[in-house]
């Protein structure tokens, strides 16, 4: 099996390459540094030549709704074109948990690349991640304000890097599931419980403030609205590991 990793360098692309090669398959690793830009086509072509599956875990240069939406738009028909001219019988394409349910900002921009893979004649599968480890410290980042650290009173499942890799290689060298393979983490938190552990870690003092208000990558989105299904693939590494990592 020949799998082509589209953005192969990035968080989520590097262990997808290294968790393929341990399924023994043949990797081509496809990049910027490979001479490829997927929100032009440059080069798509020739590097995906000979694929039978491709992986898409290429990210948006911005979480703004505007930004992300024009590079998922432009990137995901270019992969999609190249992939049918180069025989493909698989797409894997990495999204994110919620993105049914909310109409807004990073979410709406990974709904239109959902929707471009779901009306390809490549068949698809859809790996939906819930927020990763690193998504909580870009979160409270975002939330800085003058009275504290302000986040959505979200329920969450953070889930590590390596098992969402672990999860994508898994779906890349199995059957196309037609839909969606949901990865979540084992442990289930508050944001701002997990958001205090995390600057507690980092030596930052401050209160943090539930605040209905405060947007989630762009988007106000309700209290269980991130919270996988009920046959959602459980991770291995929880939140607090990752923190005792910092």
């Amino acid at each position: 099996m020949r799998v082509a990793v589209v953005g192969a360098t990035g968080l989520i692309g590097s262990r997808t390459v290294a968790r393929l090669r341990d399924h023994g398959v043949e990797v081509v690793p496809v990049s910027r540094a490979d001479g490829v830009d997927v929100s032009t086509g440059q080069g798509l072509e020739r590097a995906l030549r000979g694929a039978e599956v491709i992986v898409d875990v290429t990210d948006a240069p911005s979480r703004e709704q505007t930004v992300s939406t024009r590079f998922f738009t432009a990137s995901t028909g270019h992969l999609l074109k190249a992939a049918a001219a180069a025989g493909a019988e698989h797409y894997v394409a990495l999204s994110v948990v919620g993105t049914d349910l909310v109409g807004s900002g990073y979410f709406r921009a990974k709904a239109a690349q959902e929707d471009l893979a779901r009306h390809a004649t490549v068949p698809c599968t859809l790996v939906r991640a819930t927020p990763f480890h690193e998504s909580v410290e870009a979160i409270a980042t975002d939330g800085i304000r003058p009275d504290g650290v302000h986040v959505p009173p979200l329920l969450v499942r953070p889930v590590s890097t390596d098992d969402v890799a672990a999860a994508v290689a898994h779906a890349a060298v199995g059957l196309p599931r037609f839909g969606v393979l949901e990865v979540a983490g084992p442990q289930e938190l508050r944001l701002e419980e997990a958001t205090g552990e995390l600057l507690a870690v980092l030596g930052r003092t401050g209160p943090v403030v539930a605040d209905a208000q405060a947007p989630f990558f762009g988007a106000v989105v309700g209290e269980r609205t991130l919270l996988p299904g009920p046959d959602a693939h459980l991770g291995h590494h929880t939140f607090t590991e990752w923190l005792k990592s910092r």
